[in-house]
C-alpha cells in the first residue's frame, strides 16, 4: 500500500487531498445543520474551526509550493498541517468526552437537548438557541459525531507526518 501512495505522499498531491477532506468535513457538518436539523454546539464549532484552518493552510501551502518547489518546505508544511489535525482530534476527543461525563463541558453549553422544532428559523443569521454540548444527536457503533471526527482528525494527522516523511530530501533521509 505504501507503494502505491508513495508518489502522493512526497508531492504537492497530499495538501491538495488534505484541502479536499477538510472542505469534505466542512461540507458534512453543514449539511447535518442545514438539513439534517442539528444545530451545532459551542465544541461542535470549535470542531468546525480546525478544518477551516486545515484548509485555509493547504492553500496557502499549494500557492507557495508553486513558487518554490523545495522539498524541505513540503516536509515543514505536512508536519503543520498534521499538528492541525492534531489539534482537530484533541478538541473532538474532549468533545467526547464531555457526551460520555468523563469530564465537565465547558461554561456557557446548554444542560439539555434543544428542541429545533420550536426554534424561530425566520432570520437564520439570528439564531439565538445552541445545541447541548452533553447530548449527542445519535451514535453509530458506540461513537458520536465528535468521536468520529476524532478518528478522522487523527487519521488525517498520521497521513500528513506520512507524507512528511515521504517528501524528505534524499540528503536528509
Amino acid at each position: 500500500m505504501t507503494a502505491f501512495l508513495a508518489p502522493v505522499f512526497r508531492t504537492w498531491r497530499w495538501p491538495l487531498i488534505a484541502l479536499l477532506a477538510s472542505l469534505a468535513m466542512l461540507a458534512s457538518a453543514h449539511a447535518f445543520e442545514r438539513l439534517a436539523y442539528f444545530l451545532p454546539c459551542q465544541l461542535c464549532l470549535r470542531q468546525r474551526e480546525v478544518y477551516w484552518a486545515a484548509a485555509a493552510m493547504a492553500v496557502t501551502g499549494l500557492v507557495l509550493w508553486n513558487f518554490r518547489q523545495n522539498r524541505r518546505f513540503l516536509v515543514a508544511f505536512n508536519v503543520m498541517l498534521a499538528l492541525v489535525f492534531l489539534t482537530g482530534a484533541v478538541v473532538a476527543v474532549y468533545h467526547s468526552g464531555v457526551e460520555w461525563r468523563w469530564w465537565p463541558a465547558p461554561t456557557g453549553c446548554v444542560d439539555g437537548p434543544v428542541d429545533v422544532m420550536s426554534i424561530d428559523m425566520g432570520g437564520l443569521d439570528e439564531r439565538t438557541a445552541t445545541a447541548s454540548c452533553l447530548d449527542a444527536p445519535f451514535r453509530i457503533l458506540g461513537l458520536s459525531m465528535a468521536g468520529w471526527n476524532a478518528l478522522a482528525s487523527i487519521v488525517l494527522a498520521a497521513f500528513s507526518f506520512i507524507a512528511a516523511t515521504k517528501a524528505l530530501p534524499k540528503d536528509l533521509a
